[in-house]
């Protein structure tokens, strides 16, 4: 099968994923009463660049000027409009050829059973070729994955080449309706991220970071606005790797080089079940950007630039 062949085999198992399957990270935008809704499912397929207004904006005005954090801690965006929580999606300074590998560690609060069960919402071995790479790299856990893996967690998140990011405890629904998940109310969402940096903290993480993304990639004006105590903000993406429930890495890698610029924020999994090619695909990418002339960050590294 050709490249070319197996990319759109690739595609069209992922649009028909997407109609079906509640998960995390990988489609289009949505348009939402008061703001752009960012939705994604497992292995919706990338059209480009997907446009979206400013972060932190429902009128796509210019996003506020990035407020470093105190001495070692990673910057954050400034609130958006009356206090939103605000949006990074990619790098402003589009000329530095860097890009940020990102990944969810996924598992919802009532995932347990299928956990005890054999089934393996890790990927230890994903993690092991990205410290061989030497790919800094931005970890988006839900603090339920840290608590069933808490030694993962811990090694992740004491290692300096990685950085972990708040992905909610429970990974339900910021927005409803998002792809079939139970949704949260403003007190229960903010109360959401909180348990999920507990989690870090309890499992030994000290390389967090006051970063957010939306389960489902699901957000409003609402869900921006009960999180924004948390003093976090939220991070979205614009390269889709289409990993989720994929069994091509070949299509995999593909798709992530086609949509790679710079300052790019690609999305993939840390999950073995869900996303079991993810690892071969990380090992296609790396080389071939790194020949193209990228420099791999954490997503710390783009916010602001």
């Amino acid at each position: 099968m050709t490249i070319s062949a197996r990319r759109a085999t690739a595609l069209a198992a992922a649009a028909a994923l997407s109609a079906a399957l509640a998960g995390c990270a990988g489609g289009t935008g949505t348009s939402a009463p008061g703001a752009q809704a960012r939705m994604a499912t497992p292995g919706a397929p990338a059209s480009g660049s997907a446009s979206a207004p400013a972060p932190g904006s429902p009128t796509g005005s210019a996003p506020s000027s990035p407020q470093p954090g105190p001495p070692g801690r990673a910057p954050v965006l400034a609130p958006g409009p009356g206090g939103l929580t605000p949006v990074f999606e990619r790098a402003k300074q589009h000329t530095d050829k860097t890009v940020a590998l990102t990944f969810d560690a996924d598992m919802t609060s009532d995932q347990g059973p299928r956990a005890a069960g054999g089934e393996h919402f890790d990927n230890p071995q994903l993690i092991s070729t990205l410290r061989t790479l030497k790919v800094p790299s931005t970890i988006f856990m839900t603090g339920r994955w840290a608590e069933e893996y808490p030694d993962q967690a811990k090694s992740i998140g004491t290692d300096p080449g990685f950085e972990i990011a708040n992905h909610s405890y429970s990974h339900h629904a910021f927005k409803s309706p998002c792809y079939g998940l139970p949704a949260l109310d403003g007190a229960a969402a903010r109360a959401d991220v909180d348990k999920a940096f507990a989690a870090f903290r309890k499992a030994g993480a000290v390389n967090t970071v006051p970063y957010f993304r939306f389960p489902g990639g699901c957000y409003d004006d609402q869900a921006l606005r009960a999180i924004a105590p948390a003093k976090v903000t939220a991070v979205q993406w614009d390269v889709v790797s289409g990993d989720a429930f994929a069994k091509d890495p070949g299509a995999v890698a593909e798709q992530v080089l086609a949509g790679v610029k710079p300052g790019s924020v690609v999305v993939m999994h840390c999950t073995r079940s869900a996303a079991p090619v993810t690892e071969e695909a990380v090992r296609r990418i790396v080389p071939e950007l790194r020949k193209r002339g990228f420099r791999f960050v954490k997503v710390s590294e783009l916010v602001g630039k």
